[in-house]
């Protein structure tokens, strides 16, 4: 792909900030636009909370600041970005270390009890593993009222920390087995296993709404 080489003035004159893809608001923000900044803002907000609402569901009273807090974050480094084409992936790297930040500053480690002891942390999942199909609908797609999405988010709050982020990073971020890797600094093979044992046990709580889809 060529790199996105515009200056501020032509780009928005042809195409107004809301039609604009989040490659041309990340440049216009890195020059110093404000307009592109408050839009490249106003389209991440709602991607930002809905992720940390999920890595942090027993807490919902405190992921309004958090989200401004990783909103503010983006804004103030954005343009320490090199690669705008690598923007989704470096915004993921802020939620997630914040999501860390909050962990440590409870004084709490990402909790260590395996959801499967037979399988060790970089072996692949085995074909006794319950999973749900990465074509499947994920636990966002399935939407059967109000009652369905508060079994949701009460079936990732019971997930343990280190399966709940990689949940978070797959379904509701769409980020390869690589870039999850990279962000939670862990093999391919430990995130495989891992979301392996957080769909089984999703799919496990979620059985009886499911069945009646």
């Amino acid at each position: 792909m060529e790199p996105v080489s515009t200056t501020s003035s032509s780009l928005t004159a042809a195409v107004p900030y809301a039609q604009m893809e989040l490659a041309e608001l990340v440049v216009l923000a890195q020059q110093d636009d404000m307009r592109a900044m408050e839009m490249l803002v106003k389209k991440c907000q709602k991607n930002v909370f809905l992720s940390l609402r999920q890595l942090l569901p027993e807490r919902p009273d405190d992921i309004a600041d958090l989200t401004q807090d990783v909103l503010l974050r983006m804004c103030r480094s954005i343009k320490s970005l090199r690669n705008i084409n690598t923007f989704k992936y470096w915004l993921n790297r802020i939620i997630t270390n914040r999501y860390y930040d909050e962990i440590r500053k409870k004084g709490r480690s990402l909790n260590l009890v395996s959801m499967d002891a037979g399988l060790g942390e970089d072996e692949e999942p085995r074909q006794t593993t319950r999973q749900i199909a990465d074509d499947g609908p994920s636990p966002d797609e399935v939407t059967l009222g109000g009652e369905l999405d508060d079994e949701i988010r009460k079936a990732i709050l019971n997930l343990p920390e280190q399966f709940r982020i990689m949940i978070v990073l797959r379904e509701q971020q769409g980020l390869s087995y690589e870039e999850i890797a990279s962000l939670t600094d862990t093999s391919i093979g430990t995130v495989k296993s891992r979301l392996a044992r957080a769909r089984g046990k999703l799919q496990e709580a979620l059985k009886p709404y499911l069945a009646t889809k």
